[in-house]
């Protein structure tokens, strides 16, 4: 077993994973790259694709697909996929960003998701995404610390820690320099950081970051805190699973890592779950292996969704926000997600493929709940078994903290999901 296919070593590389994606463009491209490095072919959705076996992937904005297709598979062969998403709540550079006043320079930023707010204050931010150029080609920027949403001292709020009330517009502009904003340009920083001209750039997307590294911390160990484990954890589990996973070979279904976009703001665009990509991507892969309509149904019907977003960990200091009877822990396992109302898709075929996915892996699971009082979040599972008609069950690693700037997970938890996820994929 290679180092990162053990706990530790997972959640360091899971570390690495994250410092090098701090936008969803960057998650899909080190995805790729590091795809690439393990032997999958990268493929361009203009160009025509091969209608032959092999490991593949192909990025579409910040989302990314991989797949091996089995030496023997046919126009029935069935798909057994991996869903997650490789964005997470943050702050979005509007646009004419460089503002300020009484000689700080400020950015102008757009809340993205559903951020919990505090926990981005007095923290050393970096700027990340992409670059368009006039002539349409697209460069990723990182700028390494460069923001700060700076606090309200206690001096100037005596009653800020009876609550904290944040504006979003009037207080969460943060600071990047001093200066005449008049003279200064936020843009131009990002187009020298990028190595472009200025006047090339077109558009852009571009989201806050936080730079402090990854941490494993704990009595024993135990713990580990990271911005972005919703949901890169389970990108990072998918994508070494994939890795991992037997090469293309005889016997078996059709193996794909699925990583959207825009999930934390509802999965409306091209690159999200509620958008063709991956119903486009299995589409041309049945149509290579020679699939018309019934033979594409019957692949759809043998095919299977894990979707693979973080869960909630039962909070030992808010216990009562929580089922009574299901309270998940850290290092317990993956959560079996579960909502009667469909806001998880797991139902009982689900259910049991999951537990028994788990039995072979060697890995435990917990389930997951919610308090009837406490409305659900929601995922991309449902999306996809209602685009696709695949049956698919939701799963997740339990955190604390989810949506913070710096989440909590167990040290165990992600690898865990990563064996099932190797185990569903050589299937």
């Amino acid at each position: 077993m290679t180092p990162t296919r053990q706990p530790h070593g997972h959640i360091h590389d899971l570390g690495a994973y994250v410092s090098a994606s701090p936008s969803s463009f960057h998650a899909a491209r080190t995805a790729a790259d590091r795809l690439a490095a393990a032997g999958f072919t990268e493929l361009f959705e203009a160009q025509e694709w091969p209608a032959v076996p092999g490991r593949y992937v192909v990025v579409r904005d910040g989302a990314f697909i991989a797949w091996i297709v089995p030496e023997d598979a046919g126009p029935a062969t069935g798909f057994n996929i991996f869903g997650t998403h490789t964005d997470s709540p943050t702050f979005k550079l509007k646009p004419s960003p460089t503002t300020g006043r009484f000689g700080w320079l400020q950015a102008g930023v757009e809340v993205y998701g559903g951020p919990l707010l505090n926990s981005w204050l007095d923290r050393e931010l970096e700027l990340a995404g992409r670059l368009v150029t006039l002539d349409g080609k697209e460069h990723l920027v990182a700028t390494g610390p460069l923001l700060r949403f700076p606090q309200l001292a206690i001096h100037l709020d005596r009653a800020v820690n009876e609550g904290l009330k944040l504006d979003k517009q009037q207080h969460l502009n943060p600071v990047w320099g001093l200066g005449d904003p008049s003279a200064a340009d936020l843009l131009g920083l990002l187009a020298a950081k990028a190595g472009l001209d200025r006047a090339e750039i077109g558009g852009y997307d571009v989201v806050a970051a936080d730079t402090q590294p990854a941490q494993v911390f704990g009595a024993e160990g135990e713990f580990f805190a990271s911005g972005r484990l919703d949901n890169l954890s389970s990108v990072h589990a998918g994508l070494q699973a994939l890795i991992a996973a037997a090469p293309a070979k005889s016997g078996g279904s059709i193996a794909v890592l699925a990583a959207f976009d825009h999930e934390e703001v509802g999965s409306g665009s091209r690159s999200g779950a509620a958008g063709p990509f991956l119903e486009d991507v299995l589409a041309r892969i049945s149509a290579g292996l020679g699939a018309g309509a019934v033979e594409a149904q019957r692949a759809s019907a043998a095919s299977f969704c894990i979707s693979a977003d973080a869960g909630h960990a039962v909070h030992p200091n808010y216990a009562e926000r929580h089922d009574p009877a299901n309270k998940p822990v850290l290092n317990g396992g993956p959560l079996l997600k579960i909502n009667a109302n469909q806001r998880y898709t797991t139902d009982a075929p689900g259910a049991a493929y999951w537990a028994g996915l788990c039995r072979e892996a060697e890995v435990p699971y917990q389930e997951f709940v919610s308090n009837n009082s406490i409305p659900c979040g929601s995922t991309i599972g449902p999306l996809t078994a209602t685009r696709l008609g695949i049956r698919t069950v939701d799963v997740g690693i339990p955190l604390l903290s989810m949506h913070s700037a710096r989440e909590m997970a167990g040290v165990q938890d992600p690898f865990s999901l990563s064996r099932a996820a190797e185990l569903f994929f050589n299937r």
